[in-house]
């Protein structure tokens, strides 16, 4: 069974939101921080559109959408043996096509609309094609995608406005990566198995407001327990009758108690009357 001890990462986003930028930082940063007495690059770039032309992958040309259409069956018969090895850093607007058991985290970047279509236009894209990249932002496509095709835990959107952006959201990256090594000692197998088979969500991923709700449920939580407790008492683990029952020999016990002084007062009083 084949095992990765480095993560697999997407980043995808709709064309123009700063894919190829991120993850040629990401890299550089992961090589250079992780790695700095290495020769060997350990984490790697595919940026897919490049990949599918140099893998013989791309199956025709779009003409009315301007685009090539690839070869999704071929291109992932080229990758996987790469994504089996791990450290890949995949730089592509589609994501729902790489198998799960293969992806450890899901980075969906997200743009403002008015950056998006000024960098859409300085490629010189066609009116048309600017404007379905623009709805295809607009309604979420590729957020949601990635929401339908992996748990939940790995799919993380990011702002990718601006260059400080960009520089935060790699050091958070790099982070998450640092985690996942670090918590992995042994790997991930590349089988598919019943659960997850890539790294939690991490530190680098974690705000403040979702902290504030594992700390709020930890609380109900004890307070659960405390009141749980202080309800039961003594008594825990009994079934009704028996507690009933128990209820019952305390009142006869003390019921006899009482008449036994009663009895005792009676004679005393007898035998003071008998003395006189």
């Amino acid at each position: 069974m084949s095992r990765r001890y480095k993560p697999n990462v997407i980043v995808t986003g709709t064309p123009g939101c700063g894919k190829s930028s991120h993850s040629r930082c990401l890299v550089d940063q992961l090589n250079q921080k992780l790695f700095k007495e290495g020769t060997v690059y350990h984490f790697q770039h595919f940026n897919i559109s490049e990949i599918a032309k140099e893998r013989d992958c791309i199956e025709s040309y779009d003409k009315k959408r301007d685009t090539s259409v690839v070869d999704e069956d071929r291109l992932l018969d080229t990758l996987e043996p790469d994504l089996e090895k791990g450290g890949i850093v995949i730089d592509w607007h589609c994501c729902d096509i790489f198998p799960e058991r293969l992806i450890d985290l899901v980075i969906v970047l997200r743009c403002d609309n008015s950056k998006l279509y000024d960098r859409l236009k300085k490629r010189n894209y066609k009116d048309a094609k600017i404007q379905e990249n623009l709805d295809c932002e607009i309604m979420e496509v590729i957020l949601n995608e990635a929401r339908d095709s992996y748990i939940p835990d790995i799919v993380i959107e990011l702002k990718s406005d601006t260059a400080e952006e960009m520089d935060e959201n790699v050091d958070r990256i790099t982070l998450w990566v640092e985690n996942w090594i670090k918590d992995h000692p042994k790997g991930v197998t590349n089988e598919l198995e019943g659960g997850k088979t890539g790294g939690d969500e991490e530190e680098g991923f974690n705000s403040e407001e979702e902290d504030q709700d594992d700390d709020d449920d930890e609380d109900a939580a004890f307070r659960y327990d405390d009141d749980e407790a202080d309800e039961v008492g003594v008594e825990d683990g009994l079934e009704e009758g028996e507690k009933y029952n128990l209820e019952r020999a305390g009142e006869d016990e003390e019921q006899a108690r009482e008449n036994d002084e009663e009895e005792t007062n009676e004679a005393v009083e007898h035998a003071e009357d008998i003395a006189q």
